[in-house]
């Protein structure tokens, strides 16, 4: 891989800036390939790739769960536990096969950085897409399950519906949710991805085995609990527009 991909370091290199790798003319447009595109690619690979094998390993199931097939059973049944206890009967199966997706895609990207990548959702384009993803989500449920009298009385609240002041600043708030769900992943995995380019980068001749304590907290600690954040407030969000006054 090409110091596009990873991160470089070097006393006169830091480096964590995303780059493109090729370029091609579309209607006029030179469209880049970057850093972020082939991380993405590479972590839906990762994804893939555990998909077949444990769709392999349940076609060979046996009674008593081993290995391979004990870890898989055991991360769905918890992410499954997860989803159930937090969205309810009625919108956990609908919602259950996202959000462990998401999960899984978002963990993955997140300590992506201990291999060497530039994580993906260092990239605000990525969270930000995430972020869209919910807020659809989010509004499509509220208006499949919510009469639009309850949905003009929740953008009113507290006040009563005939008195409309609250209204905007409740519009702003719905509009923010993307934004702030997207930047809070995109700036503390960015943080994390800066702190250990800047620590490989000006101490290179330092950086020997002392570092993985730095990977652990900001790839593999920071990452898990930046991606149970991001899926809780997801699973809440949706599971709101369930309950009907």
């Amino acid at each position: 891989m090409s110091h596009a991909i990873l991160m470089s370091s070097g006393a006169d290199n830091i480096d964590f800036m995303i780059h493109g790798i090729f370029s091609y003319e579309i209607f006029g447009q030179t469209v880049w390939i970057t850093t972020s595109h082939v991380c993405i690619l590479i972590v839906m690979a990762i994804m893939v790739i555990l998909a077949i094998a444990a769709n392999r390993a349940m076609k060979h199931a046996t009674e008593v769960p081993g290995g391979f097939q004990n870890v898989m059973e055991l991360l769905v049944e918890k992410l499954d536990g997860i989803v159930g206890n937090t969205m309810g009967r009625i919108a956990a199966p609908k919602f259950r096969n996202y959000i462990n997706t998401i999960f899984v895609f978002i963990f993955i990207s997140n300590i992506s950085g201990l291999f060497g990548l530039r994580p993906p959702t260092a990239d605000y384009g990525t969270t930000f897409a995430l972020g869209l993803i919910t807020f659809f989500l989010i509004h499509i449920t509220q208006f499949k399950n919510l009469p639009l009298k309850q949905i003009w009385k929740d953008m009113c609240s507290p006040l009563p519906p005939w008195l409309p002041i609250w209204f905007p600043i409740n519009l702003i708030s719905e509009i923010a949710v993307p934004v702030s769900l997207s930047l809070r992943l995109f700036a503390n995995v960015l943080s994390g991805t800066v702190m250990m380019a800047l620590v490989y980068g000006l101490l290179a001749k330092f950086a020997l085995i002392w570092p993985a304590a730095l990977h652990v907290y900001f790839d593999l600690f920071s990452g898990a609990i930046q991606t149970y954040v991001f899926c809780m407030l997801t699973m809440t969000y949706i599971s709101q527009n369930y309950e009907v006054e």
